[in-house]
């Protein structure tokens, strides 16, 4: 066995923000439109659409553009988004609160979760292949991707609901238990350090997330999830059905062919807590005790997300003709349940989230649509390469670039943040885009404006 491939840590396709969610809106120079364009590359999460909303005020409105690196990361964006817009009549804040942290940050859930996740891929399955022109749900806007990639996030949501190991001879059928998928991805990252992973982890928490400020993830919740993959267990049940929304293919170059494996390759190091589960407006919830914090990252993260659920509820509009009158009391959970078609989910005033192909960043500035449109832009840490000049063309006058930083990418030296960080200022220069430096300094995210000619 060898020492381990420290740099993978991190994984190679994105299933969770490593940052925490901010509201884009605020970031920057104080800006009073009422109609705020954004768009995201490699967010890989919806918590700062969540975030944005739930600070909206009445009479602004929210566009929300998202460019992701893989449609792996599209068909669960969409899936997210549809758990959070289900209404209370079929599944409480509670309960829907518990089963988004769960399908988000745990590569096992309950099987009423499975259940509940399968419901979901049928009606995404029908939203995606069935829409042509004019999107189901203003919020799962797929309208706009190519034909080949709706079909593939056609393939994505029915192998959720029936995964089987592919029969193609250009695709080996890893295991697709997520307990060893996750094993197979630990061993892989530390290598001959596996023996005393215990000790790995405790210095990953201890020496690196908490020396930056992350205290409230507790040590037994972190190493359980660097254990196994769970990091929300709320409730006393089994978390033992494998989530299919955190399992993607990865092509590996074997004798010469490329090999396509199905397995777990996101994050093992940093931790889904960072999302929802670091920061919270309520600071009671951030008191310590003989040094000790009496909350934990889970709790924050229940918190936080069942208050941006509230919100979403506060904006919500009309019903849609297929919701009945009936419906509207207190129906029998179980029939509703079974009843959440796209047209169900509540429709938020003023708020539209639309997906854009995959290579569609560079084409942006080509359509007239898009000049100077955007008044904020957002790139993650992994797509900041993807931020070239013409970046400006769709920048409005007054737009906010944020650039989330490596700050939580554990695997790398403070030297190599640090360089990074340079690095991003290099490439916003470039792009003729500024430092803020007015407002407080954020060793999170990097945030600048156009520059003045």
């Amino acid at each position: 066995m060898s020492a381990g491939r420290a740099s993978e840590g991190a994984g190679y396709i994105t299933w969770w923000g490593l940052s925490p969610a901010r509201n884009l809106l605020s970031m920057g120079p104080v800006r009073l439109e009422e109609d705020f364009n954004v768009l995201l590359v490699g967010s890989g999460d919806p918590r700062h659409i969540l975030k944005a909303i739930s600070v909206l005020q009445k009479q602004q409105s929210l566009h929300v553009w998202v460019i992701e690196d893989s449609m792996e990361v599209v068909a669960r964006q969409l899936l997210l988004l549809y758990l959070a817009l289900m209404p209370k009549e079929s599944m409480g804040n509670n309960e829907k609160t518990e089963v988004f942290l769960e399908v988000f940050g745990n590569g096992e859930i309950r099987s009423q979760t499975e259940e509940t996740l399968r419901r979901a891929a049928s009606q995404l399955t029908l939203s995606v292949t069935e829409t042509l022109e004019e999107a189901t749900h203003p919020s799962l806007n797929t309208t706009l991707l190519k034909f080949k990639e709706r079909d593939e996030l056609a393939r994505i949501f029915k192998s959720w609901i029936q995964p089987r190991p592919s029969s193609s001879s250009s695709e080996c059928a890893a295991p697709m238990l997520m307990s060893k998928a996750w094993d197979y991805r630990v061993r892989q990252h530390l290598g001959t350090r596996y023996d005393s992973k215990k000790n790995c982890f405790d210095w990953d928490l201890t020496m690196k997330l908490h020396e930056k400020g992350c205290g409230v993830i507790n040590k037994q919740q972190y190493t359980q999830w660097r254990e196994r993959g769970l990091a929300f267990e709320m409730r006393e049940g089994v978390y033992q059905i494998t989530n299919p929304s955190l399992l993607s293919s990865r092509v590996f170059c074997r004798k010469g062919q490329k090999v396509s494996y199905k397995g777990y390759w996101g994050d093992i190091v940093s931790s889904p807590y960072l999302s929802f589960g670091i920061e919270t407006d309520d600071k009671s919830l951030l008191r310590t005790q003989n040094g000790q914090h009496i909350k934990t990252a889970q709790d924050i993260s229940f918190a936080n997300v069942q208050e941006l659920f509230r919100s979403l509820s506060s904006r919500r509009g009309c019903p849609t003709t297929s919701q009945s009158d009936a419906n509207a009391e207190e129906p029998s959970p179980e029939a509703d349940r079974k009843s959440v078609t796209i047209n169900d989910l509540m429709r938020l005033n003023g708020i539209s989230v639309t997906f854009l192909p995959l290579d569609s960043l560079n084409k942006l500035p080509e359509k007239q649509k898009y000049s100077h449109f955007f008044n904020t832009i957002y790139f993650s840490a992994s797509c900041v390469h993807r931020l070239g000049p013409t970046m400006r063309q769709i920048a409005a006058p007054d737009a906010v670039l944020v650039v989330e930083s490596a700050k939580y990418i554990l695997d790398l030296t403070k030297e190599q943040v640090a360089g990074f960080a340079e690095k991003v200022v290099s490439i916003a220069l470039e792009a003729e885009f500024e430092p803020w430096r007015d407002g407080k300094s954020d060793d999170v995210h990097a945030v600048f404006i156009p520059q003045r000619k």
